[in-house]
């Protein structure tokens, strides 16, 4: 799995986000149209497996918040940037998302969970923020952000 492979399998959810607000609505539409259990989300989920083992995936931080922007965002992506963390019983950096972010939660240990979430798709809206918290095990996180925008708060 190549970076360019991967952005072509996600080229259907990209064209799904880019179509809506990010809102409740958008959740519910990717969780209808890309389901938890789903054929894709299993073939974003072995993606992520293959690109993790082979080292371009996730590839800064420590053991339990391991993290990495996978693609940039650009006209191909509908201006969207692509991330991926791995998370292990962490709350995160506080951080908010000025134009908002979408998120698949792929848990790793059965019953993993993502803000409360188990598997499958979360919206947080524009202007949002939280301290993104895996509880109950490993997830990784597949995250959306329109224009790549994320502000980390300083302490």
């Amino acid at each position: 799995m190549t970076v360019d492979e991967f952005k072509s399998l996600m080229a259907p959810v990209l064209d799904a986000v880019a179509a809506r607000p990010l809102d409740g609505a958008l959740a519910d539409h990717l969780n209808a149209q890309f389901p938890a259990g789903g054929d894709t989300v299993a073939a974003i989920t072995k993606a992520c497996h293959d690109a993790i083992a082979a080292g371009w995936m996730c590839d800064q931080g420590p053991p339990n918040c391991r993290y990495g922007r996978v693609v940039e965002p650009a006209p191909d992506t509908h201006d969207l940037s692509i991330d991926v963390v791995d998370l292990t019983d962490i709350a995160g950096p506080h951080h908010s998302h000025p134009t908002g972010e979408v998120c698949l939660t792929m848990p790793v240990t059965a019953g993993a969970r993502f803000d409360g979430m188990g598997a499958g798709w979360c919206v947080n809206e524009p202007g949002s923020a939280h301290s993104p918290t895996v509880s109950d095990g490993q997830a990784l996180v597949l995250y959306l952000l329109p224009q790549g925008k994320i502000k980390f708060t300083r302490n």
